[in-house]
């Protein structure tokens, strides 16, 4: 004779004293599972054991249970709550600085038609690469110069201001000035603004992050770097 039975995560069974035979009891003791019970049992004459001589009683909490217990516990408990940063609200927008004419500009400068993507692998010599490394090392020595001015009460515009001086100086030209019309030389996207901000007055602050994104034209090839500063400190 076979009886399954199926219990809830705090239930246990129990069977009672037989005096008329034996019985055997086979289960499985995981939690939440279904408990199978078998049993052989020999009774003296034709006497049958009833369903209702078993009896579910509520279990003891297990410590798995216990653990999972505590962590909901602590996941419920009120967090303290930090002040909201106010949101992102645009500055005043400056002109956007000259460029000496001796500087080559990149194609698009004057023009409000965005590049085409070219469809075709580009191969480069030599001299192009040694180009394109001058570039590329030209952008991530402004950047590294455009971090060291990443402090509270500064504006994204002095930090323009900066890198334009700094790229026309080494004869470049700013890649995003004139670029589908962007008015600055330099992307600066502060908290929530994804990226390509544009400098404006607005000052930084403690705990705002700024992405500032510096790219150069040089000889012909862009040079193109960024990196991501989180502002911390009294100045």
């Amino acid at each position: 004779m076979a009886l399954t039975a199926s219990l809830a995560n705090n239930a246990f069974l129990k069977i009672p004293t037989l005096h008329h035979g034996e019985c055997s009891l086979s289960s499985s003791s995981f939690i939440g599972s279904r408990l199978t019970l078998s049993r052989s049992c020999t009774l003296q004459g034709n006497q049958l054991l009833s369903r209702k001589q078993f009896v579910v009683f509520a279990r003891k909490i297990s410590g798995l249970e216990e653990a999972m217990n505590i962590r909901r516990e602590r996941e419920v408990r009120v967090v303290p709550k930090f002040k909201k940063r106010p949101p992102l609200r645009r500055g005043r927008v400056s002109p956007h600085l000259p460029v000496p004419d001796h500087i080559p500009r990149p194609p698009y400068v004057g023009s409000d038609i965005l590049p085409e993507i070219a469809s075709e692998h580009q191969i480069h010599d030599s001299e192009g690469i040694a180009k394109m490394r001058a570039a590329g090392e030209l952008a991530a020595h402004v950047l590294n110069f455009a971090g060291t001015m990443v402090r509270p009460s500064i504006t994204t515009n002095e930090i323009d201001k900066a890198v334009h001086q700094m790229i026309i100086d080494a004869g470049a030209y700013p890649s995003p000035l004139g670029y589908g019309e962007f008015p600055k030389s330099v992307c600066t996207s502060v908290n929530e603004c994804m990226c390509h901000g544009i400098p404006d007055s607005r000052q930084l602050q403690n705990g705002d992050i700024i992405n500032i994104d510096v790219t150069v034209y040089l000889d012909g090839y862009h040079g193109d770097t960024s990196k991501t500063f989180f502002l911390w400190g009294s100045q």
